[in-house]
């Protein structure tokens, strides 16, 4: 029996990336196989298929199929597994492994979230890595109503999950987008302004939305130049959440920064999410109970299996709206 895979044999751009048909994998003692709907993409998965690590994602060995979350449902299960997972919908993040890009992938039984029938694969693959990292970055963030927050990329993954938690609690929203159709579909989530931050001078376009207002929460996916315009938007007593940097540089903070506005700073992922107590499976467990009672719900944006390469370079030039997704 085969299936279709990507597989990468070289690091490189994103042409290594090619369909094959693969023989079909077989679950392990303790393992599921799963009929892949909908496997996650992430902008590190650009980076590792260059050859560059990211984060805790050391580079693998080569040849290899990409993807660390899935959604299908099983089709077959190895030793010591419960038959009843047969047929069951369900979505796993398969951890440091790989293998998600194919038709078919294998995961540990015990990583498996089943699915009430009414949750869409694609939105569940999103929740399960970037909605458990955005549920670990508003744990860290502690939002309230009086807070007025600041969401940059606000059309991506995270960011439109963050602009949805944020006006949830009551917050009020500034939230930035590259383009007028991003900025269009960011206000459809509710945010109370909507700023394209391509257009110059967007931290006094800022200032002047918020009026009377002092900025107490600040998200920061970007660092570089732009994450410290931002940062310097904060109020006294504000708080800025950290958790990427497409920048490709950090946000630069000194003590002083800090004590001038008396604001804290949070590294919001890395060892902290690693090491926090009940681990990442309540933060899926979290996220997925957030998206079945539609108080979270992930944009997305699927290409077909084939297409995985194209996938890559629209993250890259930043041609995406919300949680990319392969579909098979």
């Amino acid at each position: 029996m085969t299936s279709r895979a990507i597989r990468q044999y070289e690091f490189g751009p994103a042409e290594v990336l090619r369909l094959e048909e693969v023989p079909a994998p077989v679950p392990d003692r303790g393992q599921v196989r799963v009929r892949v709907a909908a496997a996650g993409v992430h902008l590190v998965d650009t980076s590792i298929r260059g050859g560059v690590g990211g984060g805790p994602f050391a580079l693998p060995e080569l040849p290899m199929t990409p993807g660390r979350e899935v959604a299908g449902v099983v089709d077959a299960v190895g030793a010591q597994v419960d038959q009843a997972w047969l047929g069951k919908r369900v979505v796993a993040h398969l951890g440091q492994a790989s293998g998600g890009y194919a038709e078919l992938a294998v995961a540990n039984v015990a990583s498996l979230h089943e699915l009430a029938d009414g949750v869409e694969f694609d939105k569940a693959v999103a929740m399960i890595g970037t909605g458990r990292t955005t549920m670990a970055v508003l744990e860290a963030a502690s939002l309230r109503a009086d807070d007025v927050v600041l969401v940059p990329a606000a059309a991506g993954g995270m960011g439109a999950l963050l602009v949805q938690a944020a006006r949830n609690v009551g917050a009020f929203v500034v939230a930035l987008a590259g383009g007028p159709a991003k900025v269009e579909v960011v206000r459809g989530l509710g945010a109370d302004v909507v700023l394209d931050y391509r257009v110059d001078g967007w931290p006094e376009r800022v200032r002047q939305a918020l009026g009377d207002r002092e900025l107490t929460v600040y998200f920061d996916s970007v660092g570089g130049a732009a994450g410290r315009a931002a940062f310097d938007l904060l109020g006294v007593g504000g708080r800025v959440v950290m958790f990427g940097y497409s920048s490709g540089e950090q946000l630069e903070l000194s003590a002083g920064d800090l004590w001038a506005r008396s604001l804290t700073a949070t590294a919001a992922i890395g060892p902290r999410i690693l090491r926090r107590p009940g681990g990442l499976r309540e933060l899926e467990s979290a996220a997925l109970a957030a998206l079945a009672a539609k108080e979270l719900v992930p944009l997305t944006q699927a290409f077909p299996l084939a297409q995985a390469a194209a996938a890559h370079r629209a993250l890259e030039t930043r041609g995406t709206v919300g949680k990319v997704v392969l579909v098979a």
